[in-house]
């Protein structure tokens, strides 16, 4: 480009991907990717995936506290109700396309959740707590109820006496899941609570910071978290686990991607220099699960692709992140590969909720900069005379 045109500007540093970048102090959630540990609220998750539930781990993001036993019952009461959907709710659900993206269906959904919001424009912290939590079990309900209806099977009521997990199984499936099967799923939505500032909670952060209402915060995170290279990469990584086959032809086909250039999904971190500890609890849950299913090859084809990636790119710092054996973990659970991403929607609602309340409590409009390198004396030319 011509230097005349220019702007006469410094030019500044540009961090496209804002990898240095802090919007806000928070007390929610810390990803130490140094050493490997991810903290709720001081909590370990090694601890909270062993020992907690996803409603007391929901109300922990939320409150900033764990909950007493009544204040814990009560939660899990609210979020159970909420897993019932309105008349409203289920027709559009009916209406959808069989063969579309439930993530897409679910974005959709919560926007037409938000005109029929019972608190209507009270924006108090009280309220959209309560928001926030009708949210996290309406979601579920979106989830396991258009899965039903686009499979031609009738839908199944929730139950709200059952604890969140246990039920979205039962709802999706059928089938009364067993103690293992309830308490893995249950681990698994409380290791996708929450990461810090990740793009969807970005997205979320910046529509807060418009003071849009909550719904609109959470459709955003949705729109933002489908992309493969964020929560859409739970689906891409099954795929290729279940595309590969057999263990002994994992090698050949991750040297083949490596080569081309390409990206083995469910590998590598912004943050992450070493193992993400969701991703070696999951391999663990999956391990136990292959030994009990018919089809124990798949672990044994991520655990070979797993071993080719980490070999190969070491010196880089890549290693599994959490996506690459949720997926696996899904569909041992009896799940559809495609809800993998709606059902990490499903879990970070919790983390999407709580941030967005957070930064409400001292919130300032996101409003970036970007460096202009156009031209700065074009001549607009009428349309008749433009060649």
């Amino acid at each position: 480009m011509d230097d005349a045109v220019r702007p006469s500007l410094d030019v500044p540093r540009i961090d496209k991907g804002l990898d240095d970048i802090y919007v806000k102090e928070t007390s929610i959630c810390l990803v130490d990717g140094q050493r490997g540990r991810l903290l709720y609220r001081g909590y370990d998750i090694r601890d909270l995936a062993d020992r907690s539930t996803f409603e007391e781990t929901a109300f922990l993001l939320l409150q900033g506290r764990l909950p007493s036993r009544p204040e814990l019952e009560r939660v899990k009461a609210e979020i159970g109700n909420a897993r019932a959907l309105t008349p409203e709710i289920r027709r559009v659900l009916r209406g959808m396309p069989k063969d579309g993206s439930p993530i897409d269906v679910l974005r959709t959904t919560v926007s037409i959740m938000s005109a029929n919001d019972p608190e209507g424009s009270d924006r108090t912290r009280e309220a959209n707590v309560r928001r926030a939590v009708r949210l996290i079990g309406g979601i579920a309900g979106v989830v396991a109820s258009y899965e039903r209806v686009r499979s031609g099977r009738r839908v199944i009521r929730p139950d709200p006496a059952k604890g969140h997990a246990e039920d979205f199984l039962h709802m999706v499936t059928g089938k009364r899941p067993n103690p293992r099967h309830r308490r893995i799923m249950d681990a698994a939505m409380v290791l996708y609570a929450d990461h810090s500032m990740n793009a969807s909670t970005f997205a979320a952060t910046v529509a807060a910071s418009t003071l849009a209402d909550l719904h609109s915060t959470i459709v955003a995170a949705i729109a933002t978290l489908k992309g493969p290279l964020h929560g859409g990469a739970i689906e891409a990584a099954f795929e290729t686990i279940q595309s590969i086959g057999r263990a002994e032809d994992a090698e050949a086909r991750v040297l083949s991607i490596l080569r081309d250039g390409g990206k083995v999904f469910g590998f590598g971190h912004r943050v992450y220099k070493t193992y993400d500890p969701r991703a070696l609890i999951l391999r663990e849950y999956a391990n136990g699960l292959a030994s009990a299913s018919t089809e124990p090859h798949l672990f044994q084809v991520a655990e070979a692709v797993q071993e080719t990636v980490v070999r190969e790119l070491r010196a880089k710092h890549i290693y599994p992140n959490v996506d690459f054996y949720s997926g696996l973990v899904y569909h041992y659970l009896g799940l559809p590969s495609d809800l993998g991403t709606a059902i990490f929607a499903m879990a970070r609602a919790a983390g999407w909720a709580a941030h967005v309340l957070e930064y409400w409590e001292d919130n300032r409009i996101v409003r970036p900069l970007d460096h202009y390198v156009g031209p700065t004396n074009a001549t607009y030319v009428p349309l008749d005379e433009r060649t």
